[in-house]
């Protein structure tokens, strides 16, 4: 699915670099290939924001090519950005009236960083709300990352997070549990992805609730579920979308907020991910980095680029095939006009189909 560079956004260009194919909108033009236009709610911190925006944008440009891929990225009211941030929002982002306006034919909605205990009190909750509420009437199907699932489960069916003791966070394996949902076809049975929250809803409470888990793991508990119509929302509970050196850049962040004296203890490596070479190195690293926090100095720079050639990538296959179905989906059912869901004949109540077929069913 050729992305189309219907902004100047710079992740368009950047892609460009790494060898993705991205349409200019005059090349667009001239082939006669149908349309789909995807919304990129983006609710990650400063720090996180344009990286956000290249992982989603090499998963829906690496679907397959049926279709040209129009992104429009947006944000809500209630995320605090900084002067750089906010400049870059202003230049190259839409507003949710514009894009209630002219219409979406899906949307990812991205995780963000959890500063409440009561999700309800983050700054960004009313704007969010709105924006899930708007997708469940006008979108084919929506999926939601991390903390955006959360809200839905809280808002339309009651289900409250539980908090973890600490951060999950590192790579964990997982197994298919419905194998014949069509969002799964083709994946691995059993496949690694990547956490990093605080937070969990269990697959007892979603499966109570009438949604269907997909995926999970022992360890790090649901991965992905659907909506009760088995289409409208997904909800991820971890980050597919991920690079290769972003669970390393996490722990980069929390090394740093442990130098400035904003958490206490020295933070541990993230599970299942660092390798030996690297983790020689970054033991290493710790012991300067310690010594130099009592004697009150600074330490050495991190050694990222050293440890960045011992990380490894398990799971971007995954991810490349999970959005390869979903949109390949939405494009059998949703309407030509991308402010109507659906084409008619669908019944939103079971867009796929699938009512009254049989699940086969994998124990995680």
């Amino acid at each position: 699915m050729p992305l189309v560079a219907n902004t100047a956004l710079p992740a368009f260009e950047r892609l460009r670099d790494e060898g993705h194919e991205v349409l200019s909108v005059e090349r667009a033009e001239h082939q006669d290939i149908r349309e789909l236009h995807v919304g990129l709610l983006n609710m990650m911190p400063d720090a996180a924001l344009e990286a956000t925006e290249r992982q989603f944008l090499r998963l829906l440009g690496s679907s397959n090519r049926i279709v040209q891929f129009f992104v429009h990225p947006f944000t809500v009211r209630g995320v605090t950005r900084d002067d750089a941030a906010r400049e870059h929002v202003d230049r190259y982002y839409k507003t949710f009236e514009q894009i209630k306006s002219e219409g979406l034919d899906a949307l990812v909605i991205t995780g963000a960083n959890p500063m409440e205990s009561d999700i309800t009190r983050e700054t960004f909750w009313e704007g969010l709300l709105e924006v899930m509420a708007w997708a469940g009437k006008y979108v084919c199907s929506t999926y939601c990352s991390c903390l955006a699932s959360h809200a839905a489960f809280k808002v339309y069916h009651g289900i409250e997070r539980t908090p973890y003791r600490e951060k999950l966070w590192g790579v964990y394996s997982h197994r298919v549990v419905h194998r014949n949902h069509p969002l799964v076809s083709g994946i691995n049975t059993r496949f690694e992805t990547p956490h990093s929250r605080w937070n969990d809803v269990p697959s007892a409470k979603i499966e109570a609730a009438g949604m269907k888990v997909l995926a999970e793991s022992k360890e790090a508990g649901v991965l992905a579920a659907v909506s009760s119509d088995q289409f409208r929302f997904l909800y991820f509970q971890g980050h597919p979308e991920y690079d290769a050196n972003s669970l390393l850049k996490e722990y980069k962040r929390e090394v740093m907020r442990f130098v400035e004296g904003k958490r206490a203890d020295y933070p541990p490596f993230p599970e299942n991910y660092i390798r030996a070479e690297a983790a020689s190195l970054l033991n290493e690293y710790k012991e300067k980095v310690v010594a130099a926090v009592n004697r009150g100095r600074s330490p050495p720079p991190f050694p990222e680029a050293g440890a960045e050639r011992y990380v490894d990538n398990t799971w971007t296959d995954t991810g490349k095939a999970v959005f390869n179905n979903w949109l390949g989906l939405v494009y059998q059912i949703t309407d030509r006009d991308r402010r109507v869901p659906y084409m008619k004949g669908v019944d939103p109540d079971d867009p796929l189909g699938l009512a009254g077929k049989k699940a086969s069913t994998s124990v995680a």
